[in-house]
């Protein structure tokens, strides 16, 4: 009885229907971005993954838990990173109540999902985990220091030199290594290292830098084509470095040399995709987010999907078309 009261009042808060009203919007205006025919390959596959991923996590004690902790876990993740987190606070001192429902609405399905294959437990505790998301802050910015080490990155990949220290990535990055190591004996250990060091990279991606430091970055050459090559040559090969020591234990394991290299080729795929769709919907924050972790997403369910392959080939061509199309418009020339 008190929990549907405090459904009821957090359903009741006032300005809720304008401000999911405004979210629609803005899903549908991402949805028209990606392209209807995109959608329509990439919803089926991502589906089925996604239901693949449930339904086998649903029939193990612990991954219908591990479930419910990532789904908070990702929702937590993009609730600190919200680019319009401020502009919500500032609407109204009840913004939360809003924050809390629409994660509950996004939650909603993997509950349904969850019920609907005997994980009762992780599906009642789901919408209710969801929604004290909401609570959390957003991350604080990074404090300005006079005093920086000089950065092991050059400063033309800006991304890896503002996203290690944004990030705290070499806090992530051995703690992930000791993972690995701990679990070498296992192809999942590295495999799960190189998973988290993914996650981590792409952070450094999600944000789109300004006009000004994209045209600078340009200085050298205004054509697309070759600043696209530039920046993926830049983020791929710090990649390739980072990672390096996560596919050296994966060939040292099972797995052997053969499966390290094919496990670190998809994953570089997988980042060269993130980067172009960085360029792809910019500077539109909430697009280029959206798009990645719809893709990363989409690469770790689908891989094994038979239509994977050619899907693959459909959103790297498209993504390499419509990063030099965005890139033209901003910086001008073409080639």
């Amino acid at each position: 009885m008190q929990s549907s009261l405090a459904a009821s009042a957090l359903f009741a808060a006032p300005g809720l229907g304008a401000y999911l009203r405004l979210r629609l919007r803005l899903l549908g205006r991402l949805a028209r971005e990606v392209g209807a025919w995109r959608l329509a390959l990439l919803g089926p596959v991502l589906l089925a993954g996604l239901g693949n991923a449930l339904a086998l996590a649903a029939h193990h004690s612990a991954g219908r838990w591990a479930v419910l902790l990532l789904l908070a876990g990702a929702l937590l993740g993009a609730h600190r990173q919200r680019a319009d987190y401020q502009f919500v606070a500032g609407s109204a001192p009840h913004f939360r109540r809003w924050l809390a429902v629409e994660y509950t609405l996004l939650a909603l399905p993997v509950a349904v999902a969850l019920l609907s294959l005997g994980a009762v437990g992780p599906a009642l505790l789901t919408p209710g985990l969801a929604a004290l998301v909401g609570a959390a802050g957003s991350a604080p910015a990074a404090a300005p220091s006079r005093r920086r080490g000089r950065s092991p990155f050059r400063s033309e990949a800006f991304e890896w030199v503002s996203g290690v220290r944004t990030a705290t990535a070499w806090l992530w990055w051995p703690a992930l290594l000791g993972v690995a190591v701990w679990q070498r004996t296992s192809p999942l250990g590295p495999i799960l290292g190189l998973l988290g060091w993914l996650l981590v990279v792409m952070s450094f991606y999600g944000t789109p830098e300004p006009f000004t430091m994209l045209a600078t970055a340009a200085t050298a050459t205004r054509r697309p084509g070759r600043f696209l090559r530039r920046r993926l040559g830049l983020g791929l090969g710090y990649a390739a470095l980072t990672a390096s020591p996560f596919g050296g234990l994966l060939g040292l394991g099972p797995a052997g040399w053969a499966g390290a290299l094919a496990v670190g080729a998809f994953w570089l795929l997988l980042l060269t995709m993130v980067i172009l769709a960085k360029y792809a919907f910019y500077p539109n924050q909430t697009h280029i987010r959206t798009t990645q972790g719809l893709l990363v997403g989409l690469g770790l369910l689908g891989a094994w999907h038979p239509a994977y392959p050619p899907l693959l080939l459909t959103m790297l061509g498209g993504l390499i078309w419509q990063s030099r199309r965005r890139l033209r418009a901003v910086l001008g020339d073409g080639e």
